[in-house]
């Protein structure tokens, strides 16, 4: 390798695919490494592999779905902000719903791309993320400048991180006991989140709570 080579690959972005599917993955793989400066050197399928190989590669970029198995992409994503405050994470997510995006930035995530935009999009999302700059695709910032929420959207966007996270845990059908596991919390503190969670969203009771997550398209 030359030195001008050996310059070109240290100055290259690299990158850390985080989604379930491996097919989806491959997709994304070949998209950005079709652009110069760009290198995916490592790929994970859940929430845990993340943290591990964000660990052991230290990327300059992580590109991460929300919906893993395990915890969600936002959970691993403020481990991986508590043990480096220097982590780049870009969201790139089915969800096209405004709270996702809001409580992903919220978290820490300094951009947010859905997977309908187009290929180039996620491309600029990355290359902009790398140098610390926030990107949101411009459908979705759009929708978080003029969104105006209903009541029971409104009253969503009133739950923490955590009691969001534990809302989307119970839309997917996860038991108490399961997401206790998933997000490292004892039953009775996933059990008090379930009841906070209902009060704000005015549930009465857990068939109520599972139908207001539907509505707001959490399941």
């Amino acid at each position: 390798m030359t030195a001008a080579s050996g310059a070109a690959a240290r100055a290259a972005t690299s990158v850390l695919l985080v989604d379930d599917h491996a097919v989806v993955r491959e997709g994304y793989r070949r998209l950005l490494e079709r652009h110069p400066g760009i290198e995916v050197i490592g790929e994970a399928d859940s929430a845990e592999a993340a943290f591990e190989a964000y660990r052991a590669l230290k990327p300059a970029v992580v590109v991460m779905d929300i919906t893993l198995p395990g915890a969600s992409g936002i959970e691993v994503m403020r481990r991986m902000l508590q043990q480096d405050a220097r982590a780049h994470v870009l969201i790139f997510s089915m969800h096209e719903d405004v709270i996702f995006a809001r409580h992903a930035l919220q978290s820490g995530a300094l951009g947010y791309v859905t997977k309908s935009s187009a290929p180039n999009e996620l491309v600029d999302a990355v290359r902009t993320v790398a140098a610390g700059g926030r990107y949101v695709s411009a459908p979705m910032a759009q929708k978080l400048v003029l969104h105006a929420p209903r009541r029971q959207r409104h009253a969503i966007e009133e739950l923490t991180m955590r009691e969001f996270e534990v809302l989307q845990h119970l839309a997917r059908g996860h038991s108490v006991r399961e997401i206790a596991q998933s997000m490292g919390l004892t039953p009775k503190t996933v059990a008090n989140h379930q009841s906070v969670i209902k009060q704000k969203l005015g549930a009465e009771s857990n068939l109520q709570l599972l139908r207001a997550a539907q509505e707001l398209g959490l399941s």
